[in-house]
């Protein structure tokens, strides 16, 4: 009767163990992320003139790059014509909304890895010492790959998408004026969930490593896959043109096609080697 009090007592003290060491991640967490909103609240200009506001303009490095390709390849129409794309703001309270806004996205980017780490550090106690070491290198994987989905989308699908739709006119009577609000969450979706996105070969390795898909499911299922990028697609892009749809999409279905280099094979289940067995030992009797 003592040994399962004692055993019932670990196993609680365990879990309350478990639980207080869950609440100072969180709390870590959440302070990291406080000291850097309130950082990047300091940085306003540089955050505004340096990395928000300058896709707005054919001076931005994406549009200098295409029209360098277009001169060294002799190649005119790669280089987009000059243009400038107005901001408007319609509400009183909308550009102090938008500065706490933009320092909170700017937050959470910056500390994609510690977040990460803080995740990694509070599973580690449970893995093994092989399993550490994989696991270790799949959350490093995972921040670069995260970094390399919102780059993606900052210097390539954004620009393009917000040059497309910011400058197409019906008529030259009506003059576009963007929103800023409109403008900022087009910019944090895009940026956000293409980070997310990029971690699709991170995600389909640990499947394949449990044994829920391996390379051939996924290449059985290649046929579909491509409808169901665009049904993501249209759910990551925050407007509901295809010309943004098919921006965002072929990235996507690239990584798909990364997902299935990085699964593992399929193996044979225990009932299917014992089947092949029973047969290859009538077939020599």
């Amino acid at each position: 009767m003592k040994s399962t009090n004692k055993a019932i007592s670990e196993k609680e003290s365990t879990f309350w163990e478990h639980l207080e060491a869950l609440r100072w991640t969180i709390l870590r967490s959440l302070g990291v992320l406080l000291v850097l909103v309130f950082v990047g609240f300091g940085f306003k200009d540089f955050i505004f003139n340096k990395i928000i506001l300058p896709p707005l303009t054919s001076d931005f490095h994406t549009y200098r790059f295409l029209c360098y390709l277009a001169e060294v390849t002799k190649f005119p129409a790669l280089c987009p014509e000059p243009f400038r794309i107005q901001m408007i703001n319609i509400t009183l309270s909308g550009q102090f909304m938008i500065h706490m806004l933009s320092s909170l996205i700017i937050a959470v980017i910056i500390a994609v890895p510690y977040l990460l780490y803080e995740a990694w550090k509070f599973i580690k106690p449970a893995l093994y010492p092989d399993e550490k070491r994989s696991v270790g290198m799949i959350f490093f994987s995972s921040s670069l790959l995260f970094y390399l989905g919102a780059a993606v989308s900052y210097f390539i699908i954004f620009p393009f998408t917000l040059r497309f739709l910011g400058t197409y006119q019906v008529s030259e009577v009506i003059v576009n004026q963007i929103s800023i609000q409109s403008y900022m969450n087009t910019l944090a979706l895009l940026v956000f969930f293409m980070g997310l996105a990029f971690e699709l070969p991170v995600v389909m390795y640990l499947l394949s490593q449990i044994g829920i898909v391996n390379k051939e499911m996924l290449r059985g299922f290649r046929k579909y896959a491509f409808v169901v990028v665009l049904i993501l697609a249209a759910f990551i892009t925050p407007t509901t043109d295809p010309f943004t749809m098919m921006i965002v999409a072929l990235p996507i279905y690239m990584l798909y096609e990364l997902s299935i280099v990085v699964c593992k094979k399929g193996t044979d289940t225990p009932a299917d080697s014992e089947a092949e067995n029973d047969t290859d030992t009538n077939a020599t009797e």
